[in-house]
């Protein structure tokens, strides 16, 4: 009777996990599509827009931008929060509630920015006359470039709970096809600077602005459209805890954000101020191919995201473990079949891609994709401790680590190091973070250490030993051409697939992924 009772108990389990899987994998595909046509345009759109603006503008744009995001970290913090209550609050199934938690997030955010608006218009605009390395003939042209900056910054910090309320509910199609219009969008802008006669900085940064406010009426028009906790509330029906769970949450998250923006736009500061303009045209471009790139495993990611939330809110810690060590390996081996042939061929690659390549720009690059390769297995693990919603701890270990990583590289670049020694910096602390971060988590999952480092570590180290050399052999024995650079790319992508389907998975994934290339033959043959 017992076992009878079990086994009928634990049906209704084994069918949402089911369900779950085939979202998953539905959202996987869906973001996959949109990675595969935003990379292409993205990539393109850098080039055109490199070729408009010059390589002084270029990095102009990019670090005045930063100027403002130095205090959008705020708004990160806030978008984190709001996507992880808005998922609790989904999976409350209380009407109410759902929208007493979304309205909350919108009045929160509106402050935030204000807040930001204030913070910019003071702080950031005095760095920006008296530390920032500016040609004199281009701050006229910085100056309205940091002003429609500011309020781009504004209209997307109200514009992250709807963000968050399209990912909470795991609608990725929506997502996907408002990322493509926006991308299509800044391509047609970089033609359109490319044209003009007047000062193309200034229109650059004021048809970005455009998009801005057009994404954000698209996301507000969705989300009131489909969702049923979209409007507006009012105050009085909102109970004080839940801005203080949300508003707890979030400040313990500054933290992380603050660090972020540290190493991100903090590095782009510095470089600055040792190099100019031109420097920050080069990390520009290394960022544009980090963002293409990333996307393969950002995809993954953002499907996966919500899943391990709820299977932590349901108290299922084994299918969270199993999140996180699948995710960790194959968003690794996704990263790494376009990580290593950009990593190889980089003089090629940006030889042919840019039609002026500025100085530093493929170590950069380079330097960059190797910090990226940690990334995969990052998030998994960080969006466990979230959606514990205990972060105090995680949130001043990690931001404390991360925040060194800014003074760390000024004082070696006081002290005459190379500029591409800050990404050595970041590489290093990135990967102690990583450890903290699974002793966090440990107590919180069950996580065994050892089996962490056999099944999530020692995989993805042994496919990347095996492919990684067996390129460079090839690399190292190829002439330099467009022919050696198409098939050096095109057989060391190979060799990662080939080794992560040989070593890098388990039986059991083996299987699972025996399963999906059938069924994907099947329908070929049946079309």
């Amino acid at each position: 009777m017992n076992r009878e009772d079990n086994s009928i108990n634990s049906r209704p389990l084994v069918e949402n996990h089911s369900a779950n899987n085939k979202r998953l994998a539905k959202n996987t595909v869906i973001l996959y599509l949109r990675m595969m046509f935003l990379m292409a345009v993205t990539l393109y759109t850098s080039r055109v827009t490199l070729s408009a603006l010059g390589i002084i503008d270029y990095g102009l744009y990019n670090v005045i931008g930063g100027v403002v995001a130095m205090f959008s970290f705020i708004s990160a913090a806030m978008g984190n929060s709001s996507q992880r209550f808005i998922v609790y609050a989904l999976g409350k199934d209380d009407l109410h509630y759902q929208r007493a938690v979304f309205t909350t997030s919108r009045i929160i955010h509106l402050c935030v920015a204000f807040a930001i608006v204030v913070l910019a218009e003071s702080i950031g605009l005095w760095y920006m006359n008296n530390k920032m390395v500016i040609p004199d003939e281009r701050i006229y042209a910085a100056q309205w470039v940091y002003q429609f900056s500011i309020i781009a910054c504004f209209i997307s910090i109200t514009n992250v709970p709807y963000n968050a309320l399209i990912i909470a509910h795991e609608k990725m199609s929506a997502f996907a096809w408002i990322s493509i219009v926006d991308c299509i969008l800044k391509l047609l802008i970089a033609f359109a600077v490319q044209i003009y006669g007047g000062d193309r900085l200034i229109l650059y940064a004021f048809l970005f602005l455009l998009i801005y406010v057009f994404d954000r009426i698209l996301y507000q028009y969705y989300c009131y459209k489909h969702f049923e906790e979209t409007p507006y509330i009012g105050l009085r029906y909102i109970g004080k805890n839940i801005f203080s769970e949300i508003g707890t949450f979030a400040g313990w998250s500054l933290i992380g954000n603050l660090a972020w923006i540290g190493y991100t736009q903090g590095l782009n500061l510095v470089l600055n101020i040792f190099f100019g303009p031109a420097i920050n045209a080069a990390r520009g471009v290394a960022v544009q191919v980090q963002g293409a790139v990333t996307n393969f495993t950002k995809s993954f990611q953002t499907a996966i995201n919500p899943q391990i939330v709820k299977s932590y809110a349901s108290g299922d810690n084994q299918r969270v473990r199993s999140l996180v060590y699948t995710s960790s390996k194959f968003s690794y081996y996704l990263l790494l079949c376009m990580a290593l042939p950009i990593m190889l061929e980089a003089e090629s690659i940006m030889g042919i891609w840019l039609k002026e390549v500025p100085d530093h720009t493929e170590n950069f690059v380079r330097l960059i994709l190797l910090v990226l390769l940690v990334g995969p297995f990052e998030n998994p693990a960080g969006q466990t401790i979230q959606a514990t919603g205990k972060i105090k701890l995680y949130q001043i270990v990690e931001g404390g680590l991360l925040m060194s990583i800014l003074p760390v590289s000024y004082i070696a670049l006081k002290n005459g190091m190379v500029v591409e020694s800050v990404f050595v910096i970041q590489f290093l602390v990135f990967v102690i973070v990583q450890f903290v971060r699974l002793l966090i988590i440990k107590k919180y999952i069950d996580l065994s250490i050892v089996d962490y480092l056999r099944n999530v570590l020692l995989p993805p180290a042994l496919v990347t030993l095996i492919s990684g050399s067996l390129s460079y052999l090839l690399y190292l024995s190829c002439s330099h051409s467009l022919v050696s650079t198409i098939f050096v790319s095109v057989v060391s992508f190979s060799l990662v697939l080939l080794s992560s389907y040989i070593v890098g998975v388990n039986k059991q994934e083996r299987v699972a992924v025996n399963k999906m290339i059938n069924k994907i033959l099947v329908k070929i043959k049946h079309q």
